[in-house]
């Protein structure tokens, strides 16, 4: 495999919006993969951005927005997302409820297992990304908390 078919499989990649991709023929295999979306918990320097043959982009990248300091809660599985412990009790959360570190904040379900998902910071549920009965991918936003 040569450089042109890589940056081929590196559009592709990019194209079609893949975490991964593999191929392999008699002379031999490649692996392309990218980690999802998950818990940003402070602000960190993005990679350049790359363009469709795989070289690093001269556009600028949108600036952060400093104000916004809300701590984003990521799906840790794949599952259902559920708001609460069942469909006739009350919502763990609600949008402007204050949560401590620790609290029960929705749950996921996940091969008939019912898995508790904890906040994991102090402070007010300023977002509500998923609506109840939604499928959730691992890395996928659920909420921002605002910190206290």
């Amino acid at each position: 495999m040569d450089l042109e078919d890589i940056k081929k499989l590196i559009a592709l990649l990019n194209e079609e919006a893949l975490t991964e991709i593999e191929v392999e023929d008699s002379e031999s295999r490649i692996r392309l993969a990218r980690a999802p979306a998950q818990f940003v918990g402070e602000a960190h320097a993005l990679p350049p951005a790359v363009n469709a043959v795989g070289q690093a982009s001269d556009a600028p990248l949108p600036a952060p927005l400093e104000a916004d300091r809300r701590r984003q809660i990521t799906s840790p599985i794949v599952g259902t997302f559920y708001k609460a412990a069942s469909p006739d009790a009350e919502p763990y959360i609600k949008l402007g409820d204050t949560v401590k570190k620790g609290q029960v904040i929705c749950v996921i379900e996940a091969m008939k297992l019912m898995n508790e998902i904890e906040s994991d910071v102090d402070g007010k549920v300023a977002e509500l990304c998923v609506d109840d009965g939604a499928a959730v991918e691992f890395g996928e936003t659920l909420f921002f908390i605002e910190p206290a």
